[in-house]
């Protein structure tokens, strides 16, 4: 994909930018000798996906669980999950080392035995890995290692840890990537203010706001703020010469900016933000929505990135495609499963099974909601891990859910609004248009 070869040139250069996650780079970097191409990054990511659910399946095993081995081992061969593990990006690097790490701690955990040092070493690694390979991963990673510490014993005391690392992380990531990673800025800290911002100042145009009005006229007109994505904010055939200006300004100026927009229209604001939610969790929006289905041909480019000729390709993507846009493609179906598998898991926390799966609900519902007020682009390969670690929390509580007949109520009465509220939109909302320089430059989104 365009990420991919986007970050292979920077390997090949050596000129980096922290557009994309520079530990990805570096990575690559280490693990080119070994390879051109895309191989050895694939391998790594494929490898430790199968890994992470291997190890599952026979920790499993091992309890005397084999349904519950056989539904994990179904999982990742999901058209879906599979198809995407098939193209080099940060989200699946992040799957793959999210996987690695839990499936090693699991190996263990559910077994009531202790990982061992080398083990729980290559779990610090991944998860350290998985933390900076994306920029809002520590949402996701911060509870899930909480969890599975064996200290501190109180879920406050937890729950401190979390927030704390949380904080601490997205502090020294500029650090990091600029100073350690040697990777040079490329203002894209700047995109989500200019994005709310902008949101902001068309929903009240005759408040104050940092665009003129002839540039906030311009977005208005040329319809630039749409719930899927800010991109058209930053296409020069959109409204890029409307944004430009901000562009120059300095990410403590903007951020101060949008701080005054939200406390003097907190109410446009949280509009915007749920509108972006609720298309980046694919729930009520129109059919054929970009961005869902793995590609099945490589991005042009002339660093040799070639689309692969097995002819199973094709079969394989276009099931996944299938896949997406069903519910179980939806990631708004699997954060509502999270949600309502978290009182079981809640109940079952001293048990080895229940305390793995409430680290993973936890890790997808703080990822889930961090899209609330991080997230810019609606990709459903975002969220591979919630859709991952929900259905291995749902499988890891299958044989004890411990609900209650209101809740079992009430959870079903949920599923059937998630999922009738996206079918119904699906069908009676205009189809989503086919292309990206469509999606820019229509008239709504």
């Amino acid at each position: 994909m365009y990420d991919t070869v986007s970050q292979y040139e920077q390997v090949l250069s050596d000129e980096l930018t922290d557009w994309h996650p520079p530990i990805m780079v570096r990575l690559w970097q280490l693990l080119h000798p070994l390879a051109a191409g895309t191989a050895p990054m694939f391998v790594l990511q494929v490898a430790l996906y199968a890994l992470g659910f291997a190890l599952i399946v026979a920790a499993l095993v091992r309890c005397g669980r084999p349904v519950a081995a056989a539904m994990a081992a179904i999982v990742p061969l999901s058209p879906l999950l599979l198809g995407w593990q098939m193209v080099v990006l940060k989200d699946c690097q992040m799957l793959g080392a999210l996987m690695g790490a839990v499936g090693i701690v699991g190996h263990y955990r559910l077994a009531r035995r202790r990982v061992p040092w080398i083990q729980a070493s290559t779990v610090v690694l991944l998860f350290a890995y998985a933390t900076l390979v994306r920029a809002n991963a520590i949402f996701a990673t911060a509870p899930l290692i909480a969890l599975l510490l064996p200290r501190p014993g109180s879920m406050i005391g937890r729950g401190i840890l979390a927030l704390g690392a949380t904080a601490g992380i997205l502090l020294a990531s500029p650090f990091l990537d600029h100073h350690v990673l040697g990777a040079e800025p490329s203002g894209v800290e700047k995109s989500l203010p200019i994005y709310d911002l902008a949101a902001i100042a068309v929903a009240s145009p005759n408040s104050p706001s940092p665009f003129s009005r002839a540039e906030r006229q311009e977005i208005a007109r040329r319809h630039c703020v749409k719930a899927y994505f800010w991109d058209p904010l930053g296409e020069p055939n959109a409204c890029e010469p409307s944004t430009e200006r901000l562009q120059d300004e300095s990410d403590r100026t903007l951020y101060f900016d949008l701080a005054q927009s939200v406390a003097v229209h907190p109410v446009a604001y949280a509009e915007h933000r749920l509108r972006h939610w609720n298309s980046t969790e694919r729930w009520l929006v129109p059919s054929n929505l970009q961005e869902a289905a793995p590609p099945d041909e490589a991005e042009e480019n002339d660093l040799g990135l070639n689309t692969p000729s097995n002819p199973l390709l094709a079969v394989w993507q276009s099931a996944a495609a299938a896949e997406a846009g069903t519910p179980l493609g939806w990631p708004i179906v699997w954060t509502t499963i999270a949600l309502l598998l978290g009182p079981s898991a809640w109940r079952r926390r001293d048990g080895p099974a229940g305390r793995l799966a409430l680290a993973l609900i936890a890790s997808v519902l703080t990822l889930e909601a961090s899209f609330l007020v991080v997230s810019i682009a609606s990709d459903v390969r975002y969220h591979l891990w919630s859709m991952a670690a929900s259905v291995l929390a749902l499988i890891l509580l299958s044989d004890d859910l411990r609900v209650t007949r209101r809740e079992a109520l009430a959870s079903a009465a949920l599923i059937v609004l998630v999922v009738g509220g996206g079918l119904f939109t699906r069908w009676t909302l205009p189809a989503a248009p086919d292309t990206y320089e469509a999606m820019i430059v229509a008239p709504s989104g």
